[in-house]
């Protein structure tokens, strides 16, 4: 089966594709429950740090169990209606037990994940590239949907994948070819980079314009990329950002000065860079 793989490119891309169908359906669990999960951990810490009485426990809530509910009445969801973008088709948007809408993000995460997997494969082929490079997008989407939600961007997915993306470096095994010297400085750099813009905004306006949070996934992304690719990143990033901000603003979907998540554009930028666009090539002379 593995020289099968290796010498039909079309069936390794189809095979990872609907793989990340797969994965973009375990994906919408993680994009919805690992906040809460986060939640109910700062509560209960909370309540230790101040020394107050546990209070009323919380349930158990986890990303294995509950088993998946519908969210608008409880009901179980079967397997069958489970099935990646196929069950959602199927059921035309509807909850099958209740008929309330399932929200159209859903099968477009799992279209999204299923997407860039087979973009993967393409662009990477068979080889040991190949698990490193899914993996570092499924994580990218998974973190970019989260802050979307809710302007967070957890530890408990960008520094494992910061480990990680050293740990490739440090066995000779990285997805993109680069050093371990160069996996060093990308994570320190790309850390630093967006701390140094942190405190000189704080400095100038006396506001926190970037979440830590942003600082450790760019970090992550230098550990697995390379300084290298770290202008590219911060450039598309920054330049798409703004771009989005300034249109929300004009089409009034968003207050000026109002908090709006950057990590979404650095998971882009990163992920374009991972499959080797180049952005800045455009701007050569």
């Amino acid at each position: 089966m593995l020289a099968v793989l290796a010498a039909e490119p079309l069936l390794l891309i189809g095979l990872c594709a609907v793989l990340g169908l797969l994965v973009g359906s375990f994906l919408n669990v993680v994009i919805y429950r690992l906040p809460v999960m986060m939640e109910h951990r700062w509560q209960r810490e909370s309540r230790e740090i101040l020394g107050l009485e546990p209070g009323e426990d919380l349930p158990a809530f986890g990303l294995a169990r509950p088993g998946s509910r519908c969210g608008a009445c409880g009901a179980p969801i079967r397997a069958w209606q489970n099935i990646p973008v196929l069950s959602w088709l199927l059921l035309r948007g509807k909850a099958a037990c209740c008929g309330a809408p399932i929200a159209l993000r859903y099968p477009l995460v799992e279209l999204l994940t299923g997407l860039v997997s087979g973009i993967c494969a393409w662009h990477f082929g068979y080889g040991a590239a190949l698990p490193g490079a899914l993996l570092l997008s499924w994580a990218l989407i998974a973190l970019a949907f989260i802050d979307l939600d809710t302007q967070l961007l957890p530890d408990d997915l960008t520094l494992p994948l910061l480990w990680l993306g050293l740990l490739l470096a440090v066995v000779g095994a990285p997805v993109t070819g680069i050093d371990l010297p160069s996996a060093v400085i990308g994570a320190m750099a790309g850390y630093l980079v967006l701390w140094l813009v942190f405190w000189a905004f704080k400095l100038v306006t006396g506001k926190e314009g970037l979440g830590y949070g942003d600082f450790k996934l760019l970090a992550a992304l230098g550990a697995w990329l390379g300084w290298q690719a770290l202008p590219q990143i911060i450039l598309l990033s920054s330049l798409v950002g703004a771009v989005s901000g300034i249109a929300m603003i004009a089409l009034q979907r968003q207050q000026r000065g109002a908090a709006m998540p950057f990590g979404p554009y650095l998971a882009a930028a990163g992920w374009l860079a991972l499959v080797g666009v180049d952005v800045l090539a455009l701007f050569a002379p």
